[in-house]
């Protein structure tokens, strides 16, 4: 890649980066502090989890893409195992959304017993469990599904032979077939598929009770639509941001490296990283309840901008009016016989 074009893709890493921090830090605050009751709503918990891995991806993914592109010389242990992270993050986020719809799903069709199956407690532990499997899933490599060609790098001298360590690249440790069979088509696709089953589902039942219901009925149910429908968008464009660069993998794996340019790459790669920067902005002009958060929030700082500006305004008053006392009494004691 030519130089102008690493310092394009460099600065779009950062921006993104930068851009998923902010964002997903605005969700989780939103979720935690601006609506009290939300995390008491399964819905709410899974988006909570699903934002955590959009923020990781701005603190840990887009830095180790930066970096684990041949800019550093790791041992093949740590660069193995840095790779893993990102398909950690990758596998969390689609577990999370898998539950988001799943929790939808038990909500329309067990509206009796949803209550009781949907605990707090038991929404955690759902969340737990995504997390430990994205964790079993995304370290699968480290078990020895990796690139054993390319691990090591040995230099022969005339006098000793030295292992020296090669620059860390992703594919260099990670295989294209694990990419394509197990993590795409196992960990992405079959997710995905399922999803859009029950969002299918979803939207089929929610149509045929629209027209049966009568209209006190109808405006829970038009809630539950509009809910239902920005967390199918959530979905659509993950899948929209992630698949392309599945599919590169696959024309990589079967047609070799020159099926694939670097500067398309490296495209499929921001395009991955954008979908965690992206949900934060869905949230906002999608759920009403993220909507009345994130305006409790800028109403509480704008309260505490203010109140911090009236504080000075106060003590720069109350300086001058003693400065001013004081230079009267001085002018006083001057005139006194």
């Amino acid at each position: 890649m030519a130089e102008w074009s690493w310092v394009v893709y460099t600065v779009l890493e950062v921006l993104i980066a930068v851009a998923c921090c902010l964002g997903n830090v605005l969700v989780v605050c939103a979720v935690c502090v601006g609506v009290r009751d939300s995390l008491r709503e399964p819905t709410f918990c899974f988006l909570v989890s699903l934002a955590v891995a959009d923020f990781l991806v701005g603190v840990a993914a887009v830095p180790l893409a930066v970096i684990l592109d041949g800019w550093v010389s790791l041992t093949p242990d740590l660069c193995l195992l840095l790779s893993c992270v990102v398909l950690v993050l990758t596998q969390a986020s689609v577990l999370s959304l898998l539950a988001i719809a799943v929790d939808r799903y038990l909500r329309l069709h067990t509206p009796l017993r949803y209550k009781t199956l949907a605990t707090q407690s038991r929404t955690w532990f759902a969340v737990t469990v995504c997390w430990i499997l994205s964790c079993l899933l995304g370290f699968t490599p480290l078990f020895g599904w990796h690139n054993y060609s390319s691990l090591t790098s040995v230099s022969t001298n005339t006098s000793s032979s030295t292992i020296t360590s090669p620059p860390c690249t992703f594919l260099s440790v990670i295989s294209l077939p694990f990419m394509v069979y197990f993590n795409f088509l196992g960990c992405v696709m079959a997710p995905l598929l399922v999803m859009m089953l029950l969002y299918a589902r979803i939207f089929w039942s929610l149509q045929g009770r629209l027209k049966e219901s009568c209209p006190q009925a109808q405006a829970s149910l038009l809630r539950e639509k509009r809910l239902a429908c920005s967390l199918a968008l959530v979905l659509i464009l993950f899948a929209s941001c992630w698949i392309p660069l599945h599919l590169m993998n696959c024309l990589l794996l079967f047609h070799g490296p020159q099926a694939v340019t670097q500067g398309t790459l490296y495209t499929g790669i921001l395009l991955s990283h954008a979908n965690s920067a992206i949900n934060p902005v869905v949230y906002a002009y999608r759920i009403p309840k993220i909507q009345q958060a994130y305006g409790q929030i800028w109403r509480r700082i704008l309260l505490k901008l203010n109140c911090c500006h009236g504080d000075k305004r106060v003590r720069r008053s109350i300086t001058s009016n003693r400065a001013s006392h004081t230079e009267a009494c001085g002018s006083g004691g001057k005139t006194t016989p």
